[in-house]
């Protein structure tokens, strides 16, 4: 198995959630994080765990950038995997440059929870949520539902509806050849919240989230999981 960090960057977040290169940010009391989707490579497949911002370079989007950074294809990734519906973890799945949207991975099955898309649908005017961008993919992609609390879409991925920083939120691990790599995604962001223990407010079930922390950071120890980090300034991958 390979793991590829596809970072769009370090970001400041304001209260309406806007987002604005670190480097570039003047206000100090914003939110600081990285945006960090992930590529998983199989021996048969090419997993990405959620999409980024769907920032442009030059045009180009940065996840595509990204990826053949990593020496892949785009056009390879067969699954994409949502762990719930906040824009910075699908809008990657856009290209929005000019007038005629069309989607990055239109060949890709984007794995989504029923349940957390009624949601976000009730959501509309919420700045965490892009509802048109929700539904451009909703409407074209290759939409796989999801609805149980918890199972397998493949042998060796599996997944848990877990809730805490949104109602269904869920949480993935992919497994090959004695290694185990954990996406936590909003669950677990950043290292941080294995160091210090606490009920984040922003979240819609903080105390739901903290206590499966306590028990995937045991599991970790015991099995040496890979945990990847979506929203960690500094680090990408750990093993504790």
């Amino acid at each position: 198995m390979k793991i590829h960090p596809l970072k769009d960057g370090n970001f400041s977040v304001d209260k309406n959630k806007n987002f604005t290169y670190l480097e570039d940010s003047e206000n100090e009391k914003d939110l600081k994080i990285a945006i960090q989707p992930f590529l998983v490579e199989t021996k048969d497949d090419l997993v990405m765990l959620d999409a980024g911002l769907g920032w442009l370079e030059n045009g180009v989007p940065k996840i595509h950038l990204n990826i053949e950074k990593a020496g892949l294809k785009p056009e390879n990734v067969k699954r994409v995997l949502l762990s719930h519906l906040h824009k910075d973890h699908i809008d990657g799945l856009v290209n929005k440059d000019g007038e005629h949207w069309s989607l990055n991975f239109p060949e890709a099955e984007v794995y989504l929870q029923k349940r957390e898309l009624e949601f976000a649908r009730s959501k509309d005017g919420n700045p965490s949520f892009d509802l048109k961008v929700l539904n451009f993919i909703i409407d074209n992609a290759k939409i796989v539902w999801m609805d149980l609390d918890k199972g397998n879409l493949t042998p060796e991925i599996s997944y848990e509806v877990t809730g805490g920083h949104t109602p269904f939120h869920q949480v993935f691990w992919i497994k090959e050849n004695n290694e185990t790599a954990f996406y936590g995604a909003d669950n677990l962001p950043q290292m941080g919240y294995l160091k210090y223990q606490i009920a984040f407010k922003t979240d819609f079930d903080g105390k739901k989230a903290r206590d499966e922390r306590m028990l995937w950071e045991k599991q970790a120890r015991e099995e040496q999981w890979k945990i990847l980090l979506y929203h960690d300034l500094e680090l990408d991958i750990v093993t504790i």
